[in-house]
C-alpha cells in the first residue's frame, strides 16, 4: 500500500493511530476507541456520548444459573506489538486472577487493533482465553460496537434491498414513538423526520445470516462519508452459515457479532464447565471508511463498501496480525470432494448436490453444527455439480458435515477429519442419502429450512415499515402474527392437498389465536388429502421439518382430533424467538413419524397438527416442509 507510513501518538491517556487517511484514538489502558478523525470530519463517533459509549469490545456472561452481566471491556494494560512505517498493532490487555471472581467474567481478555500504510480504515481481533481450573461460566454474547454521529449517519445500508433512512435515537423516547409488543419495536408517531411518522422500527428488521452478514454500515451525505463494517469470514462466528445476527439500527449503532442467541436461545450460549481451558480468536474485522465528492451519489458508496468487502474476503487469512493465535494461510489445512445425493425414489442415479452447504465444525452428531458455539467452523457452498472445496482450516479434529437444498435431513461423513498445517485432503466422491421410506404421496412447502415461501399477508397498515412493501422479505413486517387471528376469526387453518397452494394458503407461522376476550388459546391446523388402496398392516412415514419454534410443541394425530393420546408430540422445544424477532428460520428440527396404515382409510384422510402453548403470541412453529410418504415398494 502507498501513503504515509503509519505514526503512533501515545498520550497519557490516549494513543493515536495515524496512517495519513484516517486518525483513530483509543482509551489508554482502556482500548475504547473514542474518535475516528476521517475526511475533515473530526470525529465521526457520537460525541455527545461519554468517551466510554462509542466504539468498544463488549460481552455478556454469567456464572451458571445466574443473571447475565452486561460488560464494556476496560483494558488494564496497553502494550505495543508492532510500530513501523508499514503497520502498527496495539494490545489492550485485561487479565483474570481469583481475587477478581465473580466482578469480571473469568477470562484473559487482549483486543488488538491494527491499522495499515494506505488503508482506509482499521482492524480489530480479540483473544479470549479461560485457563484450566478457571471458574465456570456462561458467554451469551460478545461484539464490538460503535455508535456514530446522529447528525451526520442517517442512511444505513445491510443489503442491496435493505438500505434506507433510519429514524433518531430520540424519535425512539417517550413523546415520539408508541411501544408495540416488545420493546424494541416502536411505532413512530412524532419523528424529527416528518416523513417516517406512521411507520414501525425494529432493529430486528435488519438482522442477516451469517453467510450473507459481510459488509454494513452507514452513509452521510454532508459530508458524503460511509462507515463500513467488513466480516471476512464466519470461522469465528457461532452456529454455522444461517446464524442471524444483528447488523446496524437506530442510534446510529453498527455492530461486529461475534456470539449471541438471538434466533437459538441457549444452545448457542457457550457453557465452559469443569475448569476446561478454551480459547478462541474473533476476528479480526475491518472497519472501512470511505468518501465521494460532493457532486457524487452518495449512494454510491455503498457500491464501493461492496467492492471492499470482496477484497478482505479474497485477502482471508490476513497475512499481517502479529498474536500466534492467529493462523496464516500456510499454518491451514484444506479439504475437497464431491457431494452426490442418492434418493431412489426421486432417480435411481446419484444426484449432484446442487447448492449444498457443506462444512467442518467440531465432532457431534449430524446436524450438530447448527448448536456449536465454542469453536470454530468453516463453509462453504457446493457448485452445481456438487464439487466443493474448504479453504484454510484451522488444524484439528472435525467432522464433515452438509445439507442439500431441496432434500430432508442432515450429512454427516462417517470419518474423522483431521486438518493439518498445509494438508490438502481429497475426499473424492461423497453420497448423501436423506431420510426417505417410499413414494412421496404428497408434500407441503420446499425443503430448504426457511418458511419463506410460505404466505406472509400484508400488514396491519398501522404498523408498516414501508422499506418491506412488495419486499421479498415480506415477513420482516411487524406484527404480522396478529393477522392470523383475522384471516381465521373462529376456526384454524384446514390445508388440502391437491386444491390448496401453499404459497397463498399455509401461514408462515402457527402461532396462538388472540380470543375476543384478548386472551390466548392454541390452533389445530388441518391437512386434508385423497387415498386410494390404503395397506392397512403397512407403516406410511410423515416427514415434518420445522424451520424455527419458539416456546412450542407439535401433536399429531390422524382423523381422529379428539384422540386423548397424539400419535406423536415433539414436546416443549425451541427458544428461536423468531416470529418475535421478525425472522423466517431458526434451528432447524427433523420429524419422522410412522403412521400404522391401520389408521388410515380409503377416501378422504385428515392429519391435524395442534400447537397448544398460548402464554405468548410469539409461541409457536414455523415449518419448512412437510411430505407423506407411503409404504415402501419392492425393488427400490
Amino acid at each position: 500500500m502507498s501513503g504515509p507510513g503509519v505514526r503512533l501518538h501515545i498520550q497519557d491517556h490516549h494513543v493515536v493511530m495515524d496512517n495519513g487517511i484516517v486518525q483513530v484514538t483509543l482509551s489508554n489502558p482502556g482500548g475504547i476507541v473514542t474518535g475516528i478523525r476521517y475526511n475533515g470530519v473530526d470525529n465521526l463517533l457520537e460525541v455527545l456520548n461519554k468517551e466510554s459509549n462509542r466504539g468498544y469490545w463488549d460481552l455478556v456472561w454469567s456464572a451458571p444459573g445466574t443473571k447475565g452481566i452486561f460488560d464494556v471491556i476496560q483494558g488494564t494494560c496497553f502494550k505495543v506489538i508492532v510500530q513501523n512505517e508499514e503497520q502498527v498493532e496495539l494490545s489492550f490487555t485485561r487479565m483474570w486472577d481469583p481475587s477478581l471472581e465473580g466482578k469480571f467474567v473469568p477470562l484473559n481478555i487482549d483486543k488488538r487493533f491494527i491499522m495499515l500504510r494506505g488503508s482506509s480504515g482499521f482492524y480489530s481481533y480479540g483473544i479470549y482465553e479461560h485457563l484450566n481450573g478457571w471458574p465456570d461460566f456462561d458467554l451469551s454474547e460478545t461484539r464490538i460496537t460503535f455508535k456514530l454521529r446522529k447528525d451526520k449517519f442517517q442512511y444505513m445500508a445491510m443489503a442491496d434491498n435493505r438500505r434506507r433512512i433510519l429514524p433518531y435515537p430520540e424519535d425512539r423516547l417517550p413523546g415520539r414513538c408508541q411501544t408495540l409488543g416488545y420493546a424494541e419495536a416502536v411505532l413512530l408517531t412524532n419523528p424529527k423526520d416528518p416523513q417516517l411518522q406512521g411507520e414501525v422500527d425494529d432493529k430486528y428488521q435488519y438482522s442477516c445470516a451469517n453467510m450473507d452478514n459481510r459488509v454494513h454500515g452507514w452513509i452521510s451525505f454532508n459530508p458524503p462519508v460511509g462507515f463500513w463494517q467488513i466480516t471476512p469470514s464466519d470461522e469465528f462466528r457461532s452456529g454455522g452459515p444461517l446464524k442471524q445476527n444483528l447488523t446496524s439500527h437506530v442510534g446510529p449503532t453498527t455492530l461486529a457479532m461475534f456470539l449471541s442467541s438471538h434466533y437459538a436461545g441457549q444452545d448457542l450460549v457457550p457453557k465452559i464447565r469443569g475448569g476446561e481451558s478454551w480459547k478462541k480468536v474473533f476476528g479480526p474485522v475491518y472497519i472501512y471508511l470511505n468518501s465521494a465528492a460532493v457532486s457524487d451519489d452518495p449512494l454510491w458508496l455503498w457500491e464501493d463498501a461492496k467492492i471492499q468487502m470482496m477484497n478482505e474476503v479474497q485477502s482471508w487469512p490476513y497475512y499481517f496480525p502479529a498474536s500466534e493465535d492467529f493462523l496464516k494461510s500456510d499454518q491451514r489445512g484444506n479439504i475437497s470432494g464431491r457431494l452426490l445425493v442418492l434418493d431412489k425414489y426421486i432417480c435411481t442415479d446419484l444426484i449432484s448436490a446442487n447448492g449444498a452447504y457443506v462444512g467442518l465444525a467440531p465432532p457431534g452428531d449430524a446436524g450438530s453444527w447448527q448448536r456449536e458455539c465454542k469453536d470454530y467452523q468453516f463453509w462453504t457452498r457446493a457448485d452445481e455439480n456438487g464439487f466443493f472445496t474448504i479453504r484454510n482450516v484451522r488444524p484439528g479434529d472435525y467432522n464433515l458435515f452438509a445439507w442439500v437444498p431441496g432434500f430432508v435431513g442432515d450429512y454427516k461423513f462417517v470419518d474423522f477429519m483431521k486438518i493439518t498445517p498445509g494438508s490438502y485432503t481429497e475426499l473424492g466422491e461423497l453420497v448423501y442419502e436423506p431420510p426417505r421410506d417410499g413414494p412421496t404421496l404428497w408434500e407441503i412447502g420446499i425443503p430448504d429450512r426457511s418458511a419463506a415461501e410460505f404466505y406472509a399477508p400484508d400488514p396491519n397498515p398501522q404498523y408498516m415499515n414501508r422499506l418491506f412493501i412488495n419486499h421479498p422479505d415480506r415477513f420482516r413486517q411487524y406484527g404480522l402474527w396478529d393477522r392470523y387471528t383475522e384471516l381465521y376469526p373462529a376456526t384454524d387453518l384446514v390445508y388440502t392437498v391437491g386444491v390448496n397452494d401453499y404459497r397463498k394458503d399455509w401461514f408462515y407461522a402457527q402461532a396462538p389465536r388472540k380470543k375476543e376476550d384478548n386472551t390466548l388459546q392454541g390452533t389445530t391446523w388441518q391437512i386434508k388429502f385423497e387415498l386410494s388402496g390404503v395397506v392397512r398392516g403397512s407403516t406410511y412415514k410423515l416427514r415434518v421439518a420445522i424451520a424455527s419454534a419458539t416456546l412450542a410443541e407439535l401433536q399429531v394425530r390422524v382423523n381422529d382430533p379428539n384422540a386423548g393420546r397424539p400419535l406423536f408430540t415433539s414436546g416443549l422445544i425451541g427458544r428461536d424467538n423468531s416470529i418475535a424477532r421478525l425472522g423466517i428460520h431458526g434451528i432447524y428440527w427433523l420429524y419422522n413419524v410412522s403412521i400404522p396404515g391401520s389408521l388410515l382409510i380409503d377416501g378422504t384422510n385428515t392429519i391435524y397438527f395442534t400447537q397448544p402453548r398460548c402464554t405468548s403470541p410469539f409461541q409457536g412453529i414455523m415449518y419448512d416442509y412437510i411430505r407423506l410418504e407411503g409404504p415402501p415398494c419392492e425393488g427400490i
